[in-house]
């Protein structure tokens, strides 16, 4: 559990970092419509985490226990993975708020082609990691949930600012490959 603890660290860093880095600008940015969404998903990542660890279970813990945290960490690792390769993968384009820059390109390659939001797919894996390593079926409704519910809003949000922006290609893109999760959702 303590090396859970230390990676939230890191991750919260991580992500503090990026959100500081990785704003849009109004000089650079033709289209934003963040909607409250980046705020939302800030909040509910440390409510999420501080409910997680509050009832997580610290006292039991059996040779299972320790694969279930072998697994969270997996978990983590993979999302780790995947949302900082979408994020390199769009370079410049990539923002922590919702806007499109001017010279902005739609996006359709690398892991964008098995799934249109993988930064997201990337942080519910994170989050989902987390919650498993946390031995407690309540940390996991806790996290994962609202989590998933945050994620799906934010998506609309970005989806519409999508369209508005790249109409009819982004639509023909959205057609073509998965929202989340590839070949699934």
């Amino acid at each position: 559990m303590k090396y859970l603890i230390g990676l939230s660290y890191l991750f919260f860093l991580s992500e503090f970092i990026l959100m500081i880095l990785k704003r849009s600008k109004k000089s650079t940015s033709k289209q934003s419509s963040d909607r409250g969404s980046l705020v939302l998903l800030w909040v509910f990542i440390t409510l999420c985490f501080t409910f997680g660890f509050i009832l997580a279970n610290y006292k039991v813990w059996n040779n299972f226990n320790f694969i279930l945290e072998g697994i969270g960490l997996l978990f983590i690792v993979i999302g780790l993975i995947i949302r900082w390769t979408s994020i390199f993968q769009l370079n410049k384009a990539f923002t922590v708020d919702v806007a499109i820059g001017h010279e902005q390109k739609l996006k359709t390659d690398g892991v964008y082609k098995s799934v249109r939001h993988p930064s997201y797919l990337g942080l519910l894996l994170i989050m989902i990691g987390f919650s498993i390593g946390m031995n407690s079926y309540l940390s996991m409704l806790v996290i994962i949930i609202p989590m998933f519910l945050v994620i799906q809003y934010r998506i609309f949000v970005e989806e519409k600012v999508l369209v508005d922006a790249f109409g009819e290609e982004f639509i023909s893109y959205r057609q073509k490959t998965k929202k989340l999760i590839p070949w699934i959702y």
